[in-house]
């Protein structure tokens, strides 16, 4: 299983500079593959294959004055960028045939100098490496300044270097995972625990157990408008437009980063102390369109549930999503009887059939963990229920007629 270990990096004015060179480059590149691709679209001609666009954009174009200082930058970076483009068409075709799952892949765009996100990748071939002072070499770049936040697992195969909205620099690796390393990490264990995600609670277990909804979105909204008034206050263009900008973006990015480490932090426990997790598979997309959109956004429930699913499949464990209209907070988990639907402002309820008291968010997670064997888990295995005997109280035949009946 691969996974990425990033960490930041700390360039020096002079790396900053050959960095954002890097940038520009394979930015250049990008743009020149999409442009042939979309003349040789409207001329009718086939598209021009890699190693013709690879010849032609990069090695023929460096012998140019248009396009010598292509030559500055590692010839890896170049030729990735190259393979970054013809991953874009790949999904873009792979999309309209109905190949590719999720959301549907629009056609390649250029990009911008001013995008929010840039970034160049180093393969092997470059020859990049790590330093016995623990810094990161890379070609034309020089010896970066890294914060190891922990150690590699294992030897990477490339590296991404990366250029954030807020002006911050990561180096992303990519790390093929040892099964038995992690089984070793985290042995097996008989219990399982099913979730039911909210927003007054971010999730309550089916113990019992009641997380709070840390709101990092919300409790850090008053300096957010603050800044963002600022920003709209300066004159386009300007370095001081600028500096505002890099001002709200750091602030967004402070509190992407809280959400993200409080996701790690509890999908780990949970992953770790459950062989059997049971979740929902809520309709993110069609809640963020109500009136509870910021408070959706702000917790985060795709980017936790993701974080369950990769986990859950490096160490083992089993991962059953249970279907959007199970009527999980519905259904008594005492007796099993169907009490109708309740509006969000109902916290607790009573049975009518059996008079158990339940707490709505409580009762939820029970039924999700036992509605979890009629889902399907993570890795595409279906799990069906046991034979469950017909009650006599159900329409239909119960046993053998006494006579033949009329066809």
């Amino acid at each position: 299983m691969q996974l990425r270990y990033a960490f930041r990096l700390y360039p020096e004015p002079g790396q900053r500079l050959a960095l954002a060179r890097a940038f520009g480059c394979a930015r250049v590149v990008y743009n020149d593959a999409v442009r042939v691709r979309e003349d040789a679209r409207r001329a009718g001609e086939p598209f021009p294959t890699a190693s013709v666009l690879s010849r032609k954009l990069i090695t023929q174009a460096k012998r140019t004055p248009e396009r010598s200082w292509l030559g500055e930058v590692s010839a890896v970076v170049l030729q990735q960028s190259l393979r970054d483009a013809e991953s874009a068409y790949r999904n873009f075709f792979a999309s309209l045939k109905g190949e590719r799952k999720g959301a549907k892949s629009g056609a390649p765009r250029f990009k911008s100098r001013k995008d929010s996100r840039q970034s160049i990748r180093f393969t092997a071939n470059a020859r990049w490496s790590v330093t016995g002072s623990g810094r990161l070499n890379l070609p034309k770049v020089g010896a970066v300044k890294v914060k190891w936040s922990r150690t590699l697992p294992a030897q990477p195969s490339s590296v991404t270097v990366i250029k954030d909205a807020a002006g911050r620099y990561f180096a992303s690796f990519v790390i093929d995972t040892d099964p038995a390393a992690d089984a070793a990490r985290m042995p097996d264990t008989d219990q399982s625990v099913g979730i039911d995600l909210g927003l007054t609670h971010f999730a309550v277990l089916s113990d019992g157990t009641k997380i709070d909804s840390p709101r990092f979105l919300r409790r850090a909204e008053k300096k957010l408008k603050r800044a963002q008034r600022e920003l709209s206050r300066k004159q386009k263009g300007s370095k001081n437009r600028e500096k505002a900008r890099l001002k709200v973006a750091r602030a967004h990015a402070k509190v992407a980063d809280a959400r993200r480490e409080f996701h790690h932090q509890l999908s780990t426990k949970l992953i770790r102390d459950n062989q059997a997790v049971g979740v929902e598979d809520l309709a993110v997309n069609g809640l963020a369109r109500t009136r509870l959109a910021r408070s959706v956004h702000d917790a985060g429930w795709s980017a936790f549930v993701h974080m369950l699913e990769y986990k859950a499949a490096r160490y083992g464990r089993t991962l059953v999503r249970i279907g959007r209209f199970e009527p999980t907070s519905q259904t008594c988990s005492a007796c099993g009887v169907k009490d109708g639907p309740k509006p969000l402002s109902v916290r607790e309820w009573t049975c009518s059939a059996c008079g158990a008291v339940h707490d709505r968010d409580h009762n939820a997670a029970k039924n999700v963990k036992t509605a979890a064997g009629l889902a399907v888990t993570a890795c595409g295995a279906p799990v069906g229920p046991g034979l469950v005997p017909a009650q006599r109280e159900e329409t239909g035949s119960h046993g053998f007629p006494p006579q033949p009946c009329a066809a």
